[in-house]
Protein backbone atom coordinates (compact mmCIF):
# COMPACT_ATOMS: atom_id res chain seq x y z
CA UNK A 1 0.00 0.00 0.00
CA UNK A 2 1.79 3.55 -1.05
CA UNK A 3 0.65 6.25 1.57
CA UNK A 4 0.80 9.85 -0.41
CA UNK A 5 -0.34 13.05 1.03
CA UNK A 6 -2.42 15.29 -1.27
CA UNK A 7 -1.51 19.08 -1.65
CA UNK A 8 -5.49 20.04 -2.61
CA UNK A 9 -5.99 21.89 0.71
CA UNK A 10 -2.66 24.14 -0.21
CA UNK A 11 -4.06 25.28 -3.95
CA UNK A 12 -6.66 23.24 -4.53
CA UNK A 13 -8.93 26.00 -5.94
CA UNK A 14 -6.34 27.72 -8.25
CA UNK A 15 -5.29 24.58 -9.70
CA UNK A 16 -9.30 23.88 -10.46
CA UNK A 17 -9.37 27.25 -11.50
CA UNK A 18 -6.14 26.57 -14.21
CA UNK A 19 -7.97 23.26 -14.96
CA UNK A 20 -10.81 25.03 -16.26
CA UNK A 21 -9.24 27.72 -18.27
CA UNK A 22 -7.35 25.29 -20.09
CA UNK A 23 -10.81 23.37 -21.42
CA UNK A 24 -12.50 26.87 -22.18
CA UNK A 25 -9.54 27.60 -24.50
CA UNK A 26 -9.08 26.81 -28.03
CA UNK A 27 -8.16 23.16 -29.13
CA UNK A 28 -4.85 24.88 -30.57
CA UNK A 29 -3.70 26.73 -27.80
CA UNK A 30 -4.08 23.39 -25.56
CA UNK A 31 -2.40 21.34 -28.59
CA UNK A 32 0.50 24.02 -27.97
CA UNK A 33 0.81 23.51 -24.53
CA UNK A 34 0.50 20.16 -24.28
CA UNK A 35 3.35 19.65 -26.92
CA UNK A 36 5.78 22.24 -24.92
CA UNK A 37 5.05 20.57 -21.22
CA UNK A 38 5.33 16.90 -23.15
CA UNK A 39 8.56 17.87 -25.22
CA UNK A 40 10.05 21.48 -24.17
CA UNK A 41 12.77 20.22 -21.81
CA UNK A 42 14.66 19.39 -25.16
CA UNK A 43 14.94 23.30 -25.98
CA UNK A 44 16.60 23.72 -22.88
CA UNK A 45 19.01 20.70 -23.69
CA UNK A 46 19.34 22.52 -26.94
CA UNK A 47 20.33 25.58 -25.76
CA UNK A 48 22.69 24.28 -23.88
CA UNK A 49 24.65 22.67 -27.15
CA UNK A 50 24.36 26.05 -28.28
CA UNK A 51 26.17 28.14 -25.51
CA UNK A 52 28.73 25.48 -24.96
CA UNK A 53 29.63 25.75 -28.93
CA UNK A 54 29.89 29.29 -28.62
CA UNK A 55 32.16 29.39 -25.33
CA UNK A 56 34.37 27.13 -26.47
CA UNK A 57 34.85 30.40 -28.83
CA UNK A 58 36.15 31.94 -26.59
CA UNK A 59 38.70 29.96 -24.59
CA UNK A 60 39.20 26.66 -22.99
CA UNK A 61 38.13 28.35 -19.61
CA UNK A 62 34.78 29.76 -21.01
CA UNK A 63 33.97 26.40 -22.75
CA UNK A 64 34.77 24.59 -19.49
CA UNK A 65 32.11 26.60 -17.88
CA UNK A 66 29.83 25.48 -20.53
CA UNK A 67 30.26 21.59 -20.18
CA UNK A 68 29.58 22.71 -16.61
CA UNK A 69 26.03 23.72 -17.52
CA UNK A 70 24.45 20.28 -17.44
CA UNK A 71 26.22 18.76 -14.54
CA UNK A 72 24.37 21.68 -12.77
CA UNK A 73 21.18 20.55 -14.20
CA UNK A 74 21.38 17.28 -13.33
CA UNK A 75 22.29 18.00 -9.43
CA UNK A 76 19.29 19.75 -9.05
CA UNK A 77 17.20 17.46 -10.53
CA UNK A 78 18.94 15.06 -7.93
CA UNK A 79 18.17 17.17 -5.02
CA UNK A 80 14.42 17.73 -6.73
CA UNK A 81 13.88 13.75 -7.28
CA UNK A 82 15.11 13.59 -3.62
CA UNK A 83 12.69 16.05 -2.40
CA UNK A 84 9.67 14.08 -4.34
CA UNK A 85 10.57 10.78 -2.81
CA UNK A 86 10.71 11.92 1.02
CA UNK A 87 7.31 13.96 0.20
CA UNK A 88 5.45 11.56 -1.59
CA UNK A 89 2.64 14.16 -2.69
CA UNK A 90 -0.25 12.27 -5.14
CA UNK A 91 -0.72 13.69 -8.28
CA UNK A 92 -3.66 16.71 -8.97
CA UNK A 93 -5.39 14.56 -11.27
CA UNK A 94 -5.55 11.48 -8.86
CA UNK A 95 -7.01 13.72 -5.94
CA UNK A 96 -9.54 15.85 -7.58
CA UNK A 97 -12.45 14.79 -10.37
CA UNK A 98 -11.20 17.24 -12.76
CA UNK A 99 -10.46 15.74 -16.39
CA UNK A 100 -7.12 17.30 -17.68
CA UNK A 101 -5.14 17.73 -20.91
CA UNK A 102 -2.75 15.03 -20.31
CA UNK A 103 -3.19 11.27 -19.04
CA UNK A 104 -2.61 11.21 -15.23
CA UNK A 105 0.33 9.76 -14.46
CA UNK A 106 1.08 6.38 -12.74
CA UNK A 107 0.09 6.13 -9.29
CA UNK A 108 3.65 6.33 -7.66
CA UNK A 109 4.65 8.95 -9.72
CA UNK A 110 4.57 11.72 -7.33
CA UNK A 111 3.97 15.82 -8.18
CA UNK A 112 5.64 17.56 -5.49
CA UNK A 113 7.69 19.39 -6.33
CA UNK A 114 8.01 19.33 -10.22
CA UNK A 115 10.52 17.76 -12.14
CA UNK A 116 10.38 19.56 -15.25
CA UNK A 117 10.92 22.83 -13.45
CA UNK A 118 13.43 22.25 -11.55
CA UNK A 119 15.50 20.99 -14.54
CA UNK A 120 14.19 24.36 -16.98
CA UNK A 121 15.07 26.65 -13.81
CA UNK A 122 18.41 25.20 -13.57
CA UNK A 123 19.14 24.97 -17.05
CA UNK A 124 18.17 29.00 -16.75
CA UNK A 125 20.63 30.13 -14.35
CA UNK A 126 23.19 27.76 -15.75
CA UNK A 127 22.86 28.95 -19.00
CA UNK A 128 23.53 32.83 -17.35
CA UNK A 129 27.14 31.42 -16.44
CA UNK A 130 27.58 30.72 -20.09
CA UNK A 131 25.63 33.62 -22.08
CA UNK A 132 23.25 36.71 -20.44
CA UNK A 133 21.16 35.89 -23.72
CA UNK A 134 20.85 32.65 -23.60
CA UNK A 135 19.74 32.79 -19.69
CA UNK A 136 17.26 34.91 -20.63
CA UNK A 137 15.76 32.98 -23.27
CA UNK A 138 15.80 29.88 -21.14
CA UNK A 139 14.13 31.77 -17.87
CA UNK A 140 11.73 32.58 -20.95
CA UNK A 141 11.00 29.26 -21.65
CA UNK A 142 11.50 28.10 -17.78
CA UNK A 143 7.89 30.41 -17.07
CA UNK A 144 6.51 28.75 -20.05
CA UNK A 145 7.65 25.07 -18.28
CA UNK A 146 6.53 25.61 -14.99
CA UNK A 147 2.76 27.23 -16.80
CA UNK A 148 2.40 24.21 -19.07
CA UNK A 149 2.62 21.99 -16.07
CA UNK A 150 -0.19 23.07 -14.80
CA UNK A 151 -2.29 23.94 -17.68
CA UNK A 152 -2.29 20.06 -18.45
CA UNK A 153 -3.52 19.31 -15.17
CA UNK A 154 -0.29 17.27 -13.46
CA UNK A 155 1.15 19.82 -11.12
CA UNK A 156 -0.76 21.79 -8.48
CA UNK A 157 0.94 25.61 -8.49
CA UNK A 158 3.15 24.58 -5.29
CA UNK A 159 4.67 22.01 -7.20
CA UNK A 160 6.11 24.06 -9.94
CA UNK A 161 6.70 26.98 -7.47
CA UNK A 162 8.74 24.67 -5.23
CA UNK A 163 10.39 23.11 -8.45
CA UNK A 164 11.72 26.60 -9.38
CA UNK A 165 12.73 26.94 -5.86
CA UNK A 166 15.13 24.21 -5.47
CA UNK A 167 16.46 24.14 -9.06
CA UNK A 168 17.23 27.57 -9.64
CA UNK A 169 18.81 28.15 -6.58
CA UNK A 170 20.99 24.49 -6.79
CA UNK A 171 22.06 25.43 -9.77
CA UNK A 172 23.44 29.04 -8.96
CA UNK A 173 25.29 26.93 -6.15
CA UNK A 174 27.16 24.37 -8.25
CA UNK A 175 27.57 27.23 -10.97
CA UNK A 176 29.09 29.80 -8.53
CA UNK A 177 31.58 26.51 -7.05
CA UNK A 178 32.51 25.13 -10.52
CA UNK A 179 33.01 28.28 -12.43
CA UNK A 180 36.24 29.11 -9.93
CA UNK A 181 37.31 25.57 -11.59
CA UNK A 182 37.93 26.46 -15.28
CA UNK A 183 41.05 28.11 -15.36
CA UNK A 184 42.56 25.63 -13.20
CA UNK A 185 41.40 22.71 -14.64
CA UNK A 186 40.84 23.60 -18.46
CA UNK A 187 44.77 24.22 -19.24
CA UNK A 188 45.60 20.41 -18.72
CA UNK A 189 42.75 19.17 -20.48
CA UNK A 190 43.45 21.83 -23.87
CA UNK A 191 46.37 20.08 -24.30
CA UNK A 192 44.82 16.79 -24.37
CA UNK A 193 42.36 15.10 -26.70
CA UNK A 194 39.95 16.66 -25.13
CA UNK A 195 41.16 20.12 -26.13
CA UNK A 196 38.31 20.26 -29.32
CA UNK A 197 35.50 20.22 -26.57
CA UNK A 198 36.58 22.93 -24.92
CA UNK A 199 38.24 25.21 -27.46
CA UNK A 200 37.56 25.98 -31.18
Amino acid sequence: MILALTGSSVDGPLYRDVVDLAHRSPGRLDGVVTLWSTYGLAVFALLMVVGWWRARRVDAAAGTTALCVPVAVLVAFGADAGLKALVREDRPCRGLPFPTLEACPALGDWSFPSNHTAIAVAAAVALFFVSRRLGLLASGFAVAMAASRMWVGVHYPHDVLVGALVGGPVAFLVMTLLRHWPRGLSGRPAATRLRPLLVS
